[in-house]
């Protein structure tokens, strides 16, 4: 998966509007006689693109993997629960009323983001935990009843505040509302490294608890497992990703929900190898999704988001009616 991801890599680095062999590359790269129009190329808009596509498609992965855990269903998803819509409103919010720094971002404007996106995951969170609880446990239809709900009320809030934005900050909003990480950049890619570096080690070393979590809640309770405060640490855990996620790519939806479903087709249920796995396929599935939005179009560029929902709208639909059967 790694080879395969750092592949995909190699050719969007390579390809494009301005193709560079592998030699210019290199030689780019290693400091070997560089050209300004290679440096250009690589270090402002390709590179910087690529590393944050490969982040932002790890965090949501594992995301989703959590997700798909903690509530025992395998059709949650950070999109689906409503997690990214709300991070999403938050994070417009933040442009509405910091309109002007927003044309000029600087330190301060890209490490804020997160941070309203985290303030807006965990509202989402608690609406779920107030809606979507019966008799102490998540409801697995209602999760999703309760999460499709969320994901139109925070949509609605986000269009309404766009349409209320000056023509720049509109067109900013709504190409990042597709979900792109076309204008990345270093301070976009600094500002997410910490959320995952930090969070995701403690989502792995409770690997074994999400794999006791598959069992009943009383048995895991009985095995001595304090499933309420895991269950709060992992989910505060699983925000924190998707807001540093949302809040430099806007919403990339499907990749929560299909990382899981592969990982565990190909190495089974231990949430030991399906973490890190699944991280692995999200970023695989961003980086292809970027390099086809911005190839197969050329010269116009298509959302990585829409092309990952080409693929992830049927494939929703295909565990829907897989779900109902049994």
């Amino acid at each position: 998966m790694c080879a395969l991801t750092l592949c995909f890599m190699y050719i969007s680095l390579t390809n494009g509007t301005f193709d560079l062999s592998a030699k210019d590359v290199l030689r780019t790269l290693l400091r070997i006689h560089p050209a300004k129009d290679h440096d250009l190329v690589i270090f402002d808009f390709r590179l910087p693109r690529i590393v944050l596509g490969a982040l932002v498609g790890f965090g949501l992965g594992i995301a989703g993997a959590v997700l798909q855990g903690i509530t025992r269903n395998s059709l949650a998803d950070p999109g689906i629960l409503g997690i990214h819509a709300a991070a999403g409103a938050f994070v417009v919010l933040y442009m509405f009323f910091a309109a002007g720094t927003m044309k000029t971002p600087d330190w301060f404007a890209v490490l804020s983001m997160p941070m309203f996106g985290f303030v807006g995951g965990l509202v989402a969170v608690v609406l779920l935990y107030i809606f979507a609880r019966q008799n102490g446990e998540f409801n697995p239809q209602q999760l999703i009843l309760v999460g499709i709900a969320l994901a139109s009320g925070f949509g609605a809030i986000t269009l309404f505040v766009s349409l209320k934005m000056d023509p720049q900050n509109f067109e900013m909003a709504a190409v990042w509302l597709a979900g792109s990480v076309y204008s990345a950049n270093w301070r976009q890619v600094l500002s997410t490294l910490p959320w995952l570096v930090i969070l995701i080690p403690v989502i792995w070393r409770r690997a074994a608890v999400l794999d006791l979590m598959q069992l009943h809640e009383v048995s895991v309770k009985g095995l001595g497992v304090a499933v309420g405060r895991e269950r709060q640490i992992l989910l505060l855990c699983c925000v924190g990703l998707v807001s540093a996620c949302v809040s430099v790519s806007g919403s990339i939806g499907f990749v929560g929900l299909i990382a899981p479903h592969i990982a565990r087709r190909l190495i089974g249920n231990s949430y030991k190898y399906i973490v890190p796995l699944c991280g692995m396929i999200g970023m695989l599935m961003v980086v292809i999704g970027d390099f086809i939005g911005k190839t197969v179009f050329a010269p116009a560029q298509l959302s990585v988001g829409i092309v990952i929902s080409i693929i992830g709208v049927p494939y929703f639909i295909l565990l829907l009616f897989k779900t109902r059967t049994k």
